[in-house]
Formats: structure tokens, C-alpha cells, sequence
């Protein structure tokens, strides 16, 4: 497999925040422009001599970047990375931002957003040394927002732009001494900026420009109030960008609070239902407990060149890793419960081509972008049809095919089919290759091997070995020994066992709709408030996210207790945002909350309720560390 490479647009750099480059702006491209613009004939003084003026020579119009308004510093930068041709979205933002117009935009990873929204806030930026911040960038994530500090401080490395990375997961006392040499941008999760921000280390008194970068992503993740509360400590007269996969109505409403007539843009629905076209799209009906064979069996069919799988748990993410690793795949995790350094590890092995196997949470996946990525898996169906949307765009590009596989439950039918109808198309539903199918492609996968080796390798070195055996065993048992080898080093896996295809339930859902009509069985769905149900029952308060009433008496939820509560500040928001942050959750996971004096209590999936209790129990919220523990009424 060919292993992941990053866009040259997120190329790393040092973490190290105070490492924005500090280079002088090219005095000599400025001066040649000028030059070339203040050099003309005179006209005589004396206007009763007509004299004519020497033809000018034709100086052909700004094209590319340069035709876009961005200082010229900003497109030599551009140059020297090898930028010719601003993508779709770039042509359309850049323009409306240079003009300090809000901006509301829809589009997806992987079309040019960073640089979007980075040109012009750079050319925007005062030289010299920065008193305080004038761009605040927000990302849902901290991996996003080394990402997007990188490609800031690559594209104003000739105006001595001064960028700080600030998130969670790093000492907080080199983000103070950043902070405090000063900035021209700060690029922040929501939580680490209020951090900040309640410090007096993040100034917004002179910021410029906010821009929200996978707005969508930071709702869900439950940093509504944070954001709120971010930019209305900001000045009035700012500028606020915001940019979003999708377009839920919360984005729409923010917007209306926060924004002056934006210009509205959306990029890539058409390229987007061109690049479906490429991709193959296929779901396999899986139990549960028979997933991470089904998957290795796909894989082994397919041989990616390079694969992305979402899991929805970090606990998924770190059992699958460690299967796929078995099977033979070098495979990596990224998760919200790694470390900073452990996430830089993986980033760099995807960089350099030895990972070929990313198995990640929607989270800490959100923003990366990969040029070699063949296949996309879907380990459970998304909870929200754009994410699958989403997902699976980051195949199918610049006109090469892709492939997207989903691992299914018959009771995610609605699921997908609510995904088929907003893409208008339909999945193809296909059985888990058998045993047969197996040995198959693997002696199909060794005969390509073995004539790669005939046609491109010098073989003459090897006859030494052929001689040694010559006398030994006949040539074809030499040969077959060989070729075992071959077979055997590519870490063809011993898998005997057939997994039943689990699309056979297809009664599963018609007898629990049964169920349901009899008064027997729950359904995740209970926890919605019943006036007549909970009579008597002990009640959660309404969920500030969702504004659903629910209750305890529910099969499918577990609940935890959090040792902080109103006295330590912490809100809904809060509570979300660590949790979906530590346990890999989604937002939609989670709930319902109530918050008391002293203490929270918060429902999440039962399966997962060990898992967010020792997430949480290391992590901090609002500067203080949180206890966990199961809760028990």
C-alpha cells in the first residue's frame, strides 16, 4: 500500500508555538512591482508641441492569485509553494473578504477552505510586533488546530506573521509564554480559548476578524455557549467568517446573531454529486461482535492503497487498531484520549508513507485531509446523514475512483435510508466475502506480485539460491516453496471461519416494532418525557441541547456522575464538549444532563458508560479536575 501523504496545505512544522516564522517581507518583489508601475514617458511640458509618446510595452493582466487583490508578498508565498490557480472557493471568498464582509460558507474538507480564509486575514495583519491578536481562528479540534496554524504560518512567512496554536492536551504555561510574546493570529479550540480568555493571556479587544472553521462540528461537540460567549466578547465592528460541512438550522442562527449581510457561498454540491459518481458505494450486514473479522476480510478483497476507518468510540478505535495490526496491516489510531505527543507520532507515520491504515473517531479525523486515500469505512452508520456526505467526499477526487464501505445492523435500514435519499442514489448491499472468495484473491493478489518481480527485478543474484537447491528437490517444488513464501510474507491471514450475514434478520425490526406496539422492549427514543409514563418517576430537567425532556427509566442509558457542578461554573456545553473530547463520543450521544450545585449527572450509551468514567476521570473542566464514577439514584 502506498501509505497516507498530507496536503501540502497541512504540511507540520514544530508545534512549538513561538516557531511562526519571523522573515522579513520580499522588499525586492515589492520593489520590482513598484518600479514596473512608476516607470512612464513624460509628457512635454509645452502644450503647443504634440509630441508622440513611446508605445508602452503591453503588460498582460493579473492572472491567477495575483488577479484576486492579495498583497504581493502573500503571491510570491504563493508561488514559491507552487499555488497557481485558486481553487473554486478560493475565487469565490477571497475577493468578498478582502472588502472585511462576513462571510457564511458551506463546503467540505479537502477544497482549498485553509487558504480561503488564511489569505485574507493575512492581508489584513499590520507589520511589526503584534500588541495583541487582530485574527481569532476557532477549530472543533486540536489536531484541526495545528493544522490550520501550520498552513497560517507557511502562507505569512514573508510578512512575519506571528501565529499561536492553543488547545488542550499541552502544557498550558508555553501557551501563556506565547501568548504573552504576542500574536497576529491565535488558532484555538473554543474550550482552551475561554480558558484564556477568563486568564486575561487571550486579548480580544483589537481582534479583526473571527473565523469558524467546522462550525457544525463545534455545535455538536457542544461548544455552543462558548462560542456565543467568545464572540460577544469580541468587538463589534469584527469581521466573522464561518464555515461549515453542512448547514443545520443552529448555523443559520448564530449567523443571524453574529453576522452583518454575509455573503453566502456554497462550494462543491455539483462537483460533489460528480465525485459520487466515482465512488463505489456498498453496505455489508454485520452482527456486532463479527466486525472486525468482516472488515479484515473486506480489506484483504480490496488491498486499499490507503484507508480512513470511523469508528464511533475510542474504544473501537484502539480494539480495531490492534486487530488490523494482527492481520498484517500497519495500521494507527487517533483518538480524543492521546496524548499531544502520540498524535504527532501518528501524524508524522501518516506523512511518511508508513501508516496505510487510519482507524479514527469522526472527531479526531475532522479536518484531515489525505491525496492517496482509496477507501473510506463507515465501522458503524453515521448518526447524521451529511456526515456520511461528508465522509465519504474525502474519495473520489480530482477524478479518481473510490471506494466506501459501510458495516451495518438491519436495524440501521431507516438510517440508510435516509442517506440514499439525500444523496439520490442507492447503496449497493453486498454479503461479507466467504472463505473461497478469501483464498482466492489472495493466490490472485501473490500471481501479481510474482509477475511484478518477473518483469521489473534483475533475478540473476537468486540463481546462487537455485543452484544450492538444485540437487536437493525438483525444480517445480522449489519454485512452489518460493512462491509459499511470497504468499505467506504478505501476512495472509489464516481465516477460516464463515461470518454470517446478518441482512438474513430482515423480521428483527417488524417483531420490535411488535414489541413496542405491546408496551414490551425500549427503544433509545424512551428517554423523550411521557407525562403519562414518568408519573412517580424521577426526572432529568430539560436538555438544554436538544430541548427534549427525558427521564432515568431507560434500558439503553447509563449515567455518570461528574464531581463538578453550577459552583464551578460548568454548563451543558461543557459537559458535552469534554465528554465527546475524552470518550470520542458524538454530541448526539450525549444526554440527558442535569447539573447541580455541586455535581452533574449526565446519560450516555450503556456500552460506553466504563469508557466515558475513565476518560473523564483525568481530564479538567473549567480549570479543575473531574471525578467520575458510575451513578447510582
Amino acid at each position: 500500500m502506498a501509505g497516507f501523504e498530507q496536503r501540502s496545505e497541512t504540511t507540520r512544522s514544530d508545534d512549538s508555538s513561538d516557531d511562526a516564522a519571523t522573515e522579513d517581507a520580499d522588499t525586492e518583489a515589492v520593489a520590482e512591482i513598484a518600479d514596473v508601475h512608476t516607470e512612464r514617458v513624460e509628457e512635454p511640458e509645452t502644450a503647443d508641441v504634440k509630441v508622440e509618446a513611446a508605445a508602452e510595452p503591453h503588460t498582460p493582466a493579473p492572472s491567477g492569485f495575483a488577479a484576486l487583490g492579495l498583497r504581493p508578498e502573500l503571491v510570491q508565498t504563493l508561488n514559491d509553494l507552487g499555488y497557481e490557480e485558486p481553487t473554486p472557493i478560493q475565487r469565490e471568498t477571497i475577493p468578498a473578504l478582502l472588502t472585511g464582509q462576513d462571510l457564511l460558507g458551506q463546503a467540505a474538507t479537502g477544497t482549498g477552505k485553509t487558504a480561503a480564509f488564511a489569505l485574507p486575514a493575512l492581508n489584513a495583519i499590520e507589520p511589526g510586533f503584534p500588541d495583541a491578536p487582530s485574527v481569532l481562528v476557532l477549530t472543533p479540534t486540536r489536531e484541526l488546530a495545528v493544522q490550520v496554524s501550520e498552513a497560517i504560518v507557511k502562507y505569512g512567512k514573508k510578512l512575519g506573521a506571528k501565529v499561536v496554536p492553543v488547545f488542550g492536551g499541552q502544557p498550558i504555561g508555553r501557551q501563556l509564554g506565547a501568548l504573552d510574546r504576542g500574536a497576529h493570529v491565535v488558532v484555538a479550540t473554543p474550550g482552551r480559548a475561554i480558558d484564556h480568555i477568563g486568564r486575561g493571556s487571550l486579548r480580544l479587544d483589537q481582534i479583526k476578524t473571527v473565523i469558524l472553521d467546522e462550525a457544525d462540528e463545534m455545535l455538536d461537540m457542544g461548544f455552543t455557549d462558548d462560542i456565543e460567549s467568545i464572540l460577544e466578547s469580541t468587538p463589534d465592528d469584527r469581521q466573522t467568517v464561518m464555515f461549515s460541512a453542512t448547514m443545520p438550522p443552529r448555523i443559520n442562527s448564530i449567523a443571524k446573531r453574529h453576522q452583518r449581510d454575509p455573503h453566502k457561498i456554497k462550494i462543491g454540491k455539483a462537483e460533489t454529486q460528480e465525485s459520487q459518481k466515482l465512488i463505489r458505494q456498498r453496505v455489508y450486514y454485520v452482527k456486532r461482535n463479527d466486525k472486525p473479522y468482516a472488515l479484515g476480510r473486506i480489506l484483504d478483497i480490496e488491498t486499499p492503497d490507503a484507508a480512513i476507518v470511523f469508528c464511533r468510540t475510542r474504544m473501537d478505535v484502539d480494539q480495531l487498531t490492534a486487530t488490523m495490526g494482527l492481520r498484517g496491516y500497519r495500521a494507527e489510531a487517533l483518538h480524543g484520549g492521546m496524548d499531544q505527543t502520540q498524535r504527532d507520532r501518528v501524524m508524522a507515520r501518516l506523512r511518511d508513507g508508513t501508516a496505510e491504515l487510519l482507524v479514527a473517531t469522526d472527531v479526531a479525523a475532522r479536518g484531515l485531509d489525505v491525496d492517496t486515500l482509496t477507501h473510506v469505512v463507515n465501522y458503524d452508520v453515521p448518526a447524521a446523514a451529511e456526515s456520511y456526505v461528508h465522509r465519504i467526499g474525502r474519495v473520489g477526487r480530482a477524478g479518481r475512483e473510490g471506494t466506501a464501505i459501510t458495516l451495518a445492523d438491519p436495524r440501521d435500514r431507516r438510517q440508510l435510508g435516509n442517506i440514499e435519499r439525500l444523496m439520490k442514489t442507492t447503496i449497493e448491499v453486498a454479503k461479507v466475502p466467504s472463505v473461497a472468495d478469501l483464498r482466492a484473491r489472495q493466490v490472485e493478489v501473490t500471481v501479481n506480485q510474482i509477475r511484478e518481480s518477473l518483469a521489473s527485478v534483475d533475478l540473476e543474484d537468486f540463481n546462487k539460491v537455485l543452484h544450492a537447491l538444485a540437487g536437493e528437490d525438483s525444480d517445480r517444488n522449489i519454485a512452489l516453496a518460493a512462491i509459499k513464501l511470497v504468499h505467506e510474507s504478505r501476512g495472509a491471514v489464516m481465516d477460516e471461519r464463515e461470518i454470517p450475514d446478518a441482512s438474513a434478520r430482515n423480521d428483527r425490526s417488524k417483531n420490535f416494532k411488535d414489541k413496542r406496539a405491546d408496551g414490551k422492549g425500549r427503544h433509545r427514543d424512551d428517554r423523550e418525557w411521557d407525562d403519562k409514563k414518568s408519573k412517580g418517576k424521577k426526572k432529568f430537567d430539560r436538555d438544554d441541547r436538544t430541548g427534549k425532556k427525558r427521564d432515568f427509566d431507560n434500558s439503553d442509558t447509563a449515567f455518570v456522575f461528574i464531581s463538578l457542578g453550577r459552583k464551578a461554573g460548568v454548563r451543558p456545553g461543557d459537559l458535552v464538549g469534554a465528554i465527546a473530547n475524552e470518550s470520542g463520543l458524538t454530541g448526539r450521544q450525549i444526554g440527558p444532563i442535569r447539573i447541580s450545585e455541586q455535581h452533574s449527572v449526565v446519560g450516555v450509551p450503556k456500552d460506553d458508560v466504563e469508557r466515558v468514567i475513565n476518560a473523564m476521570d483525568r481530564a479538567t473542566m473549567r480549570g479543575k479536575p473531574v471525578k467520575a464514577r458510575p451513578y447510582t439514584d
